[in-house]
């Protein structure tokens, strides 16, 4: 018995090779689809599949080894994208003054925003986005809508019910990419989309009211002189 499974067991070094295989196969496969982002990000909005292998530095028929086609190809690539976001995203201030924590939004959100461009822009050229790709721009929607709440907490916590639903709608609408893409669009450089996202976001919170003053450190109490009962051994003498 075995003899019968040394004989069905593989050799270590048949698995490795495998495996190795599979991993090449894996970093191949990336490095085609961030050829295609490379020509995303150039502004291209063709993608012949010559160029895409020009750019990865493979064979055209590598392209259709490791992608069925050019739509498979595209959805990889985009999808590749929109999960990168995670990698442009760092810790944003949650407390502090709400003009610092705005501007550290503001600055984060447009920086993202106009990276993400190109592959927004070939989203909308698509006639059916795929459901992978779908559901990974629902996801960092909501992520987004998650982080800019907490970033707002401080503001957004003193309303409750239809009134805080509806700021953070409008908060959430002007820091995605709806906005900067109008902004943009009509002429907008980078940092005067900024301001505009920045002001804009100031300017909705003041519907709520000022941002409270902080209260004044209470001062600290003058200490008194020891009276002469305070001073050991002072009074009744010292103890016989």
């Amino acid at each position: 018995m075995e003899k019968d499974q040394e004989r069905v067991a593989p050799a270590p070094a048949a698995a490795a090779a495998a495996d190795g295989r599979t991993e090449r196969g894996r970093q191949t496969r990336e490095k085609i689809a961030d050829a295609l982002l490379a020509l995303l990000d150039e502004g291209a909005t063709e993608f012949p599949a010559e160029k895409v292998a020009s750019y990865a530095g493979v064979s055209r028929r590598s392209v259709f080894h490791h992608f069925t086609d050019m739509a498979q190809l595209v959805d990889t690539a985009i999808t590749r994208r929109l999960e990168q976001l995670a990698e442009q995203i760092r810790p944003l201030p949650t407390s502090g003054p709400r003009a610092v924590r705005v501007a550290a939004l503001a600055e984060q959100r447009s920086r993202i925003l106009e990276w993400i461009t190109p592959a927004r822009k070939a989203i909308m050229r698509m006639d059916h986005p795929s459901p992978r790709i779908q559901q990974t721009v629902d996801e960092a929607f909501a992520d987004a809508r998650a982080r800019l709440e907490a970033v707002l907490a401080e503001e957004l916590d003193t309303l409750t019910g239809q009134r805080r639903t509806d700021l953070v709608n409008g908060l959430d609408a002007v820091t995605t990419w709806g906005a900067w893409h109008h902004w943009r669009s009509t002429g907008l450089t980078p940092e005067q989309a900024r301001h505009a996202m920045e002001v804009t976001v100031l300017n909705l919170l003041d519907s709520i009211g000022p941002e409270p003053e902080p209260e004044p450190e209470p001062e600290p109490k003058p200490k008194s002189k020891p009276g002469p009962g305070d001073v050991p051994g002072a009074g009744s003498g010292s103890p016989a």
